[in-house]
């Protein structure tokens, strides 16, 4: 028994990344750091930052045409486009309407969503909702960062962690006794000020004296969102599981978030999984956000890491505190 009335999926994945590549090496000449430190306590080798001129928007543009074109439809076969960001071009128009009209989606709503790592699996599961309840036929669902842009290059706890880049999805029925079968999502948001980005709303405007203090970039408290994720990333595979009255033997893949090599290691662990059935692209593109998942499951679809009828788990968490699992049969 699944939570789903009928069988909904993906049928198109896609990803985008800048081709600037920053590795730990070039980290060591602005940062007190270095490659091996870096190495081994996140296992991120490098990271790819986008040129000036390159937003949000573009990124996810061009990994929407890409899911578009490995679902066989185009953008007027899109009825809804949702974007998960933390780093959207600006607060109005949303970064999902600047997509819509990149992609010439004339049919098709679109707004933002805001749940930090956590977002695309947000979005998959919103999409699939929305499929289940026959509101829309084709939802595209997009997780884009500009992260370079909101941090402090000369803050060694962070700088070192994120990447650009976007990932996208379309959700659609997929054939009979495939697709979406259990979900699972979360906030606790006591633990909120742990990943912040202090003056980027109408709480605290951003001013030149805020930009000088740093207060425009992301702050995080990496003991507590490590204690976080530990805690909550293989829990939301087991809840996914249990809705979808499933067994943890049952599942052949898993596509978490790429935040650090060690909570994705301790995750395994929880769920049982030999490193065979985890993809990580962690060590090329650090923590990406909101795509990270995205890009995962694009690269794992292509390489073959991921193929028809594999029970495929994702798990996200991120700022707000957030977290989401999914669990599906792939199609």
């Amino acid at each position: 028994m699944t939570m789903w009335t009928k069988p909904v999926g993906i049928i198109g994945t896609g990803s985008f990344l800048p081709d600037n590549v920053v590795t730990n090496h070039d980290l060591e000449k602005m940062v007190d750091t270095s490659d091996q430190w870096i190495r081994e306590r996140t296992g991120i080798e490098e990271r790819r930052v986008a040129p000036e001129g390159m937003n949000a928007s573009d990124m996810a543009t061009q990994a929407a045409k890409k899911a578009l074109e490995a679902a066989g439809l185009t953008a007027e076969d899109i009825d809804c486009i949702i974007v998960a960001t933390l780093t959207g071009d600006m607060a109005i128009p949303s970064t999902a309407c600047i997509v819509q009209a990149n992609l010439g989606a004339t049919k098709a709503a679109a707004f933002d969503l805001g749940a930090a790592c956590s977002g695309f699996v947000y979005g998959l599961i919103t999409a699939g909702s929305y499929v289940n309840m026959n509101m829309f036929k084709n939802v595209l669902v997009i997780g884009v960062e500009v992260l370079s842009r909101v941090l402090n290059w000369k803050d060694r706890g962070t700088c070192i962690l994120f990447g650009d880049g976007a990932g996208a999805a379309v959700v659609s029925t997929v054939e009979e006794g495939y697709g979406m079968r259990g979900m699972d999502m979360g906030a606790d948001g006591t633990g909120g000020m742990s990943l912040s980005i202090p003056s980027s709303g109408t709480a605290m405007v951003p001013n030149d004296q805020r930009i000088e203090e740093g207060l425009t970039y992301i702050h995080m408290n990496g003991s507590e969102v490590y204690k976080f994720a530990v805690k909550t990333m293989g829990r939301t595979v087991l809840n996914a599981l249990e809705r979808a009255n499933m067994e943890l033997e049952e599942l052949d893949c898993f596509i978490p978030h790429q935040a650090n090599l060690r909570i994705i290691d301790s995750a395994a662990h929880r769920l049982k999984l030999s490193e065979d059935k985890v993809f990580v692209n962690l060590p090329k593109y650090g923590n990406t956000s909101a795509a990270s998942i995205g890009i995962a499951l694009d690269e794992a679809v292509r390489s073959g890491f991921v193929k028809k009828g594999d029970n495929v788990a994702f798990a996200g968490f991120g700022a707000g505190l957030t977290w989401a699992g999914l669990v599906m049969k792939w199609c």
